[in-house]
């Protein structure tokens, strides 16, 4: 069958777009990477700044920002115009980065995290309104094709980028160059994403829903200093109840954040949502906390952990990949198998991760990370399937939203884990043989709930 040139790489590069493809896919890098360049640096953060207790916080004060500033960039790119609005994403993750780099203490790196999740968060918001508004369709599958390619990539690179900086150099450096990418993309922005905005008077952004979000991601965040077990138990159980409240509250919402049912688990998108949420979440505790004690019960280095950790990424890109073209009854056989490796990742990953043969910890993470590469796409597709036309845009970005969610509420629990283990008091031999235990093991539960909650979604109708 003869190709058609009007749709090829070279067609998508010509006409002046390449600059403008190059700058998406380095605002996705910079979302992507930066989200996960802390997991190797950790370590050495808390050896200069102490705080070893906030370890979590440095991941969910990011997505909270990212989850916020996400859900309201295309109404912001309406009001401001995408270039100066893209500009503006790009000085703001460049000033958080500065502030995590110059941080005399703990206080001011975590609030330098949140304000580089804002920055992060627009700019991946931005560079999707710029694809929808610069791209023509005949081209979207292939730009949309790249994007998730470079997302592949940099959350392999990204915590390796930290391993390797800390290992010729010191942590800081990490957050100087990310703020020289970021100032350069916010330079480039005017220049290359000048487009009319749709029109304004658009649904607007619904601030109730995300703000009740934020109340309820923090809320877990906290019970990492409730000051014993049952108080930061308690304290997780009212944050997941305030995020579940979301659903109702958008149910009767004049502006939704979510598509309508995305509350109800009798239905495919309810179960669905709910389903990566959970699962998202079950999953952060190794990419957290895997490189602090692979380093201090093994004896790895920054950049060691770092290789080990892009197991999981590795592990996403090659399944995703190798299950790709599957239709009809593999589609759904690859979903639930999906969620079955990722509940058994967690079990070998608490048995293996504190003293048994590396083998098994570097199976775990492949597990993880085929769990997901198994089953991400074919949960989106089936997501998207059953919304309406009206709902699809929002049912999209909320595939989005809930991952940063379950993220963020993820990193908080496990965090709240590793602090009744003793990690917060510092780290040592005793404090990561503990942690390395139940970080995995108290996310189970939610771990098995995703898994119910897939096998909901894919049931036959």
């Amino acid at each position: 069958m003869t190709k058609d040139p009007a749709n090829s790489w070279a067609d998508l590069l010509a006409g002046g777009r390449a600059p403008r493809f190059l700058l998406i896919c380095l605002g996705v890098w910079l979302n992507a990477a930066d989200s996960l360049v802390t997991a190797t640096i950790l370590p050495n953060v808390g050896a200069d700044l102490g705080g070893y207790a906030y370890f979590a916080w440095a991941t969910a004060g990011f997505f909270v920002g990212a989850i916020l500033a996400g859900a309201s960039s295309g109404r912001l790119s309406e009001m401001f115009g995408l270039g100066r609005a893209t500009l503006a994403a790009g000085l703001i993750m460049a000033a958080g980065c500065v502030m995590s780099a110059a941080a005399p203490d703990v206080g001011w790196f975590l609030a330098g995290r949140v304000v580089q999740g804002l920055g992060s968060g627009w700019i991946s918001g931005f560079a999707m309104v710029a694809i929808a508004l610069l791209f023509p369709e005949r081209h979207l599958a292939r730009v949309f094709a790249a994007v998730t390619f470079v997302w592949g990539i940099a959350t392999v690179l990204g915590p390796l980028v930290g391993g390797l900086v800390v290992a010729v150099g010191d942590w800081r450096d990490v957050f100087w160059l990310f703020a020289l990418q970021a100032l350069a993309f916010s330079l480039a922005a005017p220049f290359l994403l000048r487009a009319e905005p749709p029109a304004s008077g658009g649904p607007g952004v619904p601030w109730m829903q995300l703000g009740v979000l934020g109340v309820g991601v923090v809320a877990i965040a906290l019970a990492d200093f409730a000051g014993g077990p049952w108080r930061s138990i308690a304290l997780v159980a009212v944050g997941l109840a305030v995020i579940a409240v979301v659903a109702r509250i958008d149910a009767i919402a004049k502006i939704r954040l979510l598509p309508v049912g995305a509350g109800d688990l009798r239905t495919v998108c309810g179960s669905g949502y709910f389903a990566m949420f959970a699962l998202t979440a079950a999953s952060m505790g190794f990419s957290i906390y895997a490189p602090a004690i692979l380093q201090e019960l093994r004896g790895f280095s920054p950049l060691e952990a770092g290789y080990l950790v892009g197991v999981e990424s590795m592990a996403w890109t090659v399944s995703a990949l190798a299950v790709a073209g599957a239709v009809g009854a593999w589609d759904r056989r690859w979903t639930r198998l999906g969620a079955v490796l990722l509940v058994v990742s967690l079990v070998v990953l608490a048995m293996m991760t504190g003293g048994g043969h590396l083998a098994w910890v570097i199976l775990g993470a492949a597990l993880l990370g085929a769990g997901f590469g198994f089953s991400w796409a074919f949960m989106s597709r089936r997501i998207l399937s059953v919304l309406t036309d009206e709902d699809r845009a929002i049912g999209s970005s909320a595939i989005t939203a809930v991952r940063q969610t379950g993220a963020a509420a993820g990193a908080a629990i496990s965090g709240v884990a590793a602090n009744l283990s003793g990690f917060s008091s510092g780290l040592s031999a005793a404090s990561a043989q503990a942690a390395s235990v139940w970080v995995f093991v108290a996310v189970i539960p939610l771990a098995l709930a995703g898994l119910w909650a897939t096998w909901r979604m894919t049931d036959e109708a």
